[in-house]
């Protein structure tokens, strides 16, 4: 939890409304392993950190509401709830889509004015947008007292997300977001909902990002197609998802496919298995394994689902060159972060070099973030 972020928006809430406002802080996510699992009803491990969303909100007195990006100045001011528009463009999507969803349960929320601001940079895998519909349905749910579930509030995140939005994700990002604990990653069954908190004591260790800075034109339509090609051969096999895919029935359809489509439903199941072996790894406290696991994701990314690029694959590879614990590229892919697990006296060294060797190779440094493993949505009282 970010407490300067935090005030800053209270702060200019009361600057632009003068009266106090909710503040809930909703934060961001890394995933440890179980890449482009979770759409595909697999298993996944990700945990909420310290970066993340403030918003300040309070219901308007005024009657019409009005929604501030604090970084920007940006204003929204949403019209009557039944005049959602069919489509619209940037943050405050994700907010009309929380609004659409709660309509289509019978709950018609008053307006509210709001303020926001973030620190999760845009495009680095991160889940910034589930963050912000997590603040709003979090937040909604406070000072109109819904009596949602935690559950119900991800399930509304997710659909806004996937409804109004429009894409096509799975449900990590948002279930992450609410229900992260400090120090503990989340074992999640995206097919039956059911979750575990696995703690994670890296006493001598830190999760370390490098933000490419990039994002490849190619990552909306290669998550598209590759959720695609899934959903075939999941079909083809007669099953709802690859997670009820075995290698056996896989093997019996290569016939029928092309190797490239084989090779990347393999990798859905082979990560599936990755994820079990790091939950074993981190209860067993064998961060060795664990490491492994985290390259042996990344090769599995880049040759079998074909996702990563050449600046993830450097960030990588040097994470090797240096000995770094385990390291992968994060998220959907083309670009946006690496996770590295590097001890923690080799932190500085290895951020250093690996923003002059990114400079020297690509012209432009790669942005590092030490991150902590935080609680999941929640109210902030001052």
């Amino acid at each position: 939890m970010d407490r300067n972020l935090i005030e800053s928006v209270r702060t200019s809430f009361l600057s632009r409304f003068g009266e106090e406002p909710v503040l809930i802080w909703s934060p961001g996510r890394i995933n440890v392993i179980g890449e482009h699992t979770d759409y595909n009803q697999g298993l996944v491990l990700p945990a909420a950190i310290d970066m993340g969303i403030a918003m300040a909100l309070k219901i308007s007195r005024k009657g019409a509401g009005e929604w501030v990006a604090a970084d920007t100045e940006e204003v929204y001011i949403p019209g009557a709830f039944q005049d959602i528009p069919e489509k619209r463009e940037g943050w405050a999507a994700y907010f009309l889509g929380i609004l659409q969803e709660l309509h289509k349960r019978g709950i018609r929320p008053v307006n509210v004015q709001l303020v926001f601001r973030g620190n999760l940079p845009s495009g680095a895998g991160l889940s910034s947008s589930a963050a912000l519909e997590n603040a709003f349905i979090f937040g909604l749910n406070q000072v109109l007292e819904l009596g949602l579930s935690a559950m119900e509030m991800v399930e509304i995140s997710h659909a806004a997300e996937q409804n109004y939005v429009g894409v096509r994700c799975g449900i990590m990002d948002q279930y992450a977001g609410i229900f992260g604990r400090a120090g503990k990653a989340i074992f999640l069954d995206c097919k039956s909902l059911r979750s575990e908190a696995i703690s994670m004591p890296l006493t001598d260790y830190q999760w370390t990002l490098l933000d490419t800075g990039v994002k490849h034109h190619l990552a909306d339509s290669a998550y598209n197609e590759r959720r695609e090609t899934c959903e075939s051969i999941a079909r083809k096999c007669g099953v709802r998802s690859l997670r009820e895919v075995t290698t056996s029935m896989l093997d019996a359809l290569r016939p029928e496919i092309t190797p490239d489509d084989y090779r990347k439903a393999l990798f859905v199941l082979e990560e599936n298995a990755r994820v079990m072996q790091a939950v074993t790894a981190i209860q067993n406290n064998d961060l060795s394994t664990l490491g492994r696991l985290l390259y042996e994701s990344h090769k599995g990314l880049k040759y079998q689902y074909e996702v990563s690029c050449e600046e993830l694959d450097f960030l990588v590879d040097l994470a090797g060159e240096r000995g770094v614990q385990g390291a992968r590229m994060m998220g959907g892919g083309f670009g946006g972060c690496t996770l590295n697990l590097v001890k923690k006296k080799d932190v500085r060294s290895f951020i250093d070099s690996s923003i002059e060797r990114y400079s020297d190779r690509f012209g432009s440094p790669c942005t590092p973030y030490e991150i902590k493993i935080s609680d999941g949505c929640n109210l902030y009282h001052s």
